[in-house]
């Protein structure tokens, strides 16, 4: 197997789930998954369709209670191509043998192939290949190439197409006591000879759907009328030796889409102009291979292989495509309805990677939170606070989408959820704001609409704030960390913990890059802002305060994850990785002995490492000391030690996070870490959950890993910083990105060399700070640099 595909040898229904996810298609408005087009969802496919902010709202009745839950819909299926001889059952691997079977998703082109030959009997062979692609030119096309190639047999072969609208959102397993009957209202009808149409709509949303699929072959088609389903149907004669060719081209358009009027009509006409295969597939091709430019990756080896695949999904689910939508980062991507395709704070880790490749996407991610804030800062009034306090799970609207209850698996409970406390998401958009800027220049958003964000969520954060005389400090109580397994104190009546240090040490972050946008803004601006948030005289001075004042817990010479976590007891970690085996959700394993995961010194993931993730040592040294203590690096180690012994690594986002501290550690088991974050979704590390939705965060972090972490990349001050750390592992690589207005800037990285290149350009060179130097790098021009221990010299 090459960088250049990725592959799957036979069939094995007990990994079709997990293969389904990672061989989904996407353009960054619409993506399906990769099931077999004669394959209905059941126990072991799942066929599904999903448009980038595309929800609905449903109640259900759970353990006595009426819940409500937002989804990210399952559109209609257009999939659908079944097979047989005439009388005979419908050909499947599931239903037929299966001689040999082969799944290749050509990553360079955005192209799905399968290849299965089937056994008929009698020395009867039918083999199948088929294409795939989800248009990254067109974003509203998909198309499916079959041939079918006859091997001693002769005779008819009965083809069957349709777009399925019966489709429900069915594919988590513990979701399934919640209503996932989302569309209603489905109609069909013919377009001429070779076309069909299927429209619906969401149910309370009122989101309307149109699709329309052209079946293309050498025989007539016909389009037998049913409910629910577009159907389509042909007969193919076969020959030994020769191949027949299906063609079946898609269009999707939703009432969501821009310079549209009617859904289905805005499909029928796309579709009756799209072109054939072949030109649709090397248009194709060519806009895959704009995007791999702009992007360029060149790690050697395994995980080179392992990042190209990633890259994939990225922009599979968030491409220039989606910088025309009102979207979010859905921390699944657009492959599965895990977490109900709700956006979280994964953007942290997405964001940073795109900012330097595709900042038109960032800008207009962002725009996503802006465009909720009035919702943010309703929410912050209705707990009694100013400014602005965004949800933990978003979706079409602002509103919070955590949901009331969750499903734990182990014990057949449904339990209380609390998460929706972990404030700290307002932290990472403030974040993604301020690095975005910095990377891209962009001043015009920085002053309106970046502003107009850091400026409210500082304001939820000094007013979250209380004073504690005794202590001498500003406090933040009654929150969740990045750490779920601790929603409350032991025996507590009430969900929130006191003073988490990730929270208190971003907020106070938020607090300083808040005062410094209000002291560098236009006065002109900065005056229209003042006045349209109604900013008092007085705030200003608080920020100041509370953002040198904030409490940060030790204990026993570390940071404490949270006020009192060292008065929790320790877990015998042995004891449960004997009986347990994997204990990555530990907490899960700990309700269902009746005890909780609250009672103990044991971490999902990084709570306070993640610290070191956001920061560079000397950047977190130097917010350490604004709120007035000194971090010591024989701290920072110990911290890490203490916590890297105490996690169980139940999110995907952890091994990421561990790796990138452990790398600007400069420790040697940074690689270990590094290694389990690429692996996460390959391999299904969480015991299952891929199969129901990549994990885009940690996708996005790998590759941000390699940009950002090790070469200590980063942009302030009107300059790129660089200070590489030598991995043995991985002591070779480059990559390609953008950076003020500069396009295509190459570095490379090789022992003990580091080498910049700028294309041709007439803007201005661009500043590379070292550790130890300074230097300037003109446009068209190339630099090496010698490193020594990882820096310049």
């Amino acid at each position: 197997m090459t960088d250049r595909i990725w592959q799957y040898e036979g069939y094995l229904p007990a990994e079709e789930r997990l293969r389904e996810s990672l061989c989904t298609l996407g353009n960054g408005r619409f993506a399906t998954r990769g099931a077999l087009p004669e394959c209905v969802a059941d126990d072991v496919h799942y066929p599904g369709t999903y448009a980038a902010g595309c929800y609905n709202r449903l109640v259900s009745e759970v353990a006595g209670r009426r819940v409500e839950n937002e989804d990210l819909v399952n559109l209609p299926n257009w999939l659908p191509l079944r097979f047989r001889l005439p009388g005979g059952r419908w050909l499947s691997p599931d239903t037929a043998t299966v001689l040999d079977h082969r799944m290749t998703l050509h990553l360079d082109e955005g192209l799905l192939e399968r290849r299965t030959r089937y056994a008929l009997g009698a020395g009867r062979v039918l083999a199948v290949r088929q294409r795939r692609l989800v248009h990254m030119a067109d974003p509203h096309l998909a198309a499916l190439r079959t041939e079918f190639t006859a091997e001693g047999l002769t005779g008819a072969l009965e083809v069957e197409a349709a777009l399925d609208g019966t489709v429900t959102n069915a594919g988590v397993p513990r979701y399934r006591d919640l209503d996932g009957r989302h569309l209603t209202r489905a109609q069909t009808g013919t377009a001429g000879p070779d076309t069909v149409w299927l429209r619906c709509r969401t149910r309370t949303s009122g989101i309307r759907v149109g699709m329309a699929a052209r079946l293309t072959a050498t025989e007539p088609v016909t389009a037998p009328p049913e409910p629910a389903r577009a159907v389509q149907r042909l007969t193919l004669p076969l020959a030994p030796g020769r191949t027949v060719t299906v063609d079946k081209t898609v269009a999707l358009h939703t009432s969501h889409d821009p310079a549209i009027s009617d859904p289905l009509q805005a499909a029928v006409e796309r579709v009756g102009a799209a072109e054939e295969f072949g030109r649709l597939l090397a248009s194709h091709r060519t806009t895959w291979a704009q995007l791999w430019r702009r992007a360029g990756l060149d790690v050697p080896g395994e995980p080179g292989r392992i990042l190209r695949l990633h890259l994939f999904h990225v922009l599979q689910t968030l491409s220039p495509h989606t910088a025309e939508l009102d979207v979010g980062v859905p921390a699944r991507g657009l492959h599965g309805e895990a977490y109900r395709g709700h956006v979280f704070w994964d953007e942290l880790f997405v964001l940073p990677y795109l900012n330097l490749h595709f900042p038109e996407v960032s800008r207009a991610l962002l725009h996503y939170r802006h465009r909720r804030l009035e919702r943010a800062c309703a929410a912050a009034r209705a707990v009694g606070r100013r400014g602005a306090l965004y949800p933990w799970q978003s979706g079409s609207d602002g509103r919070e989408e955590t949901q009331q209850l969750h499903l734990n698996p182990r014990s057949g409970r449904w339990l209380p959820d609390h998460t929706h406390l972990q404030h700290h998401v307002g932290s990472a958009i403030a974040y993604n704001v301020w690095q975005y800027c910095e990377a891209g220049g962009d001043a015009e958003f920085l002053h309106t609409k970046g502003a107009e964000m850091l400026l409210q969520i500082a304001r939820f954060w000094a007013d979250s704030a209380t004073w504690d005389a005794a202590l001498g400090r500003h406090r933040i109580r009654g929150v969740v960390g990045p750490d779920e397994y601790h929603e409350a104190y032991p025996g507590a009546e009430r969900p929130g913990l006191d003073d988490n240090a990730y929270t208190n040490v971003t907020a106070a972050w938020v607090l300083t890059r808040a005062l410094d946008v209000l002291r560098t803004l236009p006065e002109p601006r900065r005056r229209e802002l003042v006045e349209r948030i109604a900013l008092d005289a007085g705030e200003p001075e608080r920020w100041e305060d509370v953002s040198r004042t904030l409490h940060v817990p030790f204990h026993d010479g570390v940071i404490s994850q949270f006020e009192g976590y060292g008065d929790l007891a320790e877990l015998d970690w042995d004891d449960y990785r004997k009986r347990y085996g994997d204990i990555r959700r530990l907490d899960r394993i700990l309700e269902a002995e009746g005890d909780s995961a609250n009672h103990y010194k044991a971490s999902k993931q990084a709570d306070v490492l993640m610290l070191g993730h956001l920061f560079s040592p000397a950047e977190l040294q130097g917010l350490f000391r604004r709120l007035g203590y000194r971090l010591e690096e024989e701290t920072w180690r110990r911290t890490v030690d203490h916590y890297l012994a105490r996690t169980s690594h139940g999110s995907t986002l952890s091994g990421l996070v561990h790796g990138w501290v452990l790398a600007r550690c400069r420790r040697a088991e940074a690689w270990t870490f590094c290694q389990e974050a690429l692996r996460g979704d390959i391999a299904d590390l969480q015991g299952g959950t891929t199969g129901e939705g990549i994990h885009l965060g940690a996708m996005a972090g790998t590759l941000d890993l390699v940009q950002r972490g090790l070469t200590g990349l980063e942009t302030r001050a009107g300059a790129l910083w660089l200070d590489p750390v030598p991995l043995p592992e991985l002591s070779s690589y480059g990559f390609s990105l953008a950076y003020q207005g500069h396009w295509g800037i190459r570095l490379r990285l090789t022992s003990g060399q580091l080498e910049i290149s700028v294309p041709p350009s007439d803007l201005p060179p661009i500043d590379i700070e070292l550790p130890d130097r300074a230097i300037g790098v003109q446009a068209g021009e190339t630099a090496r640099l010698l490193l020594t221990d990882g820096h310049g010299t």
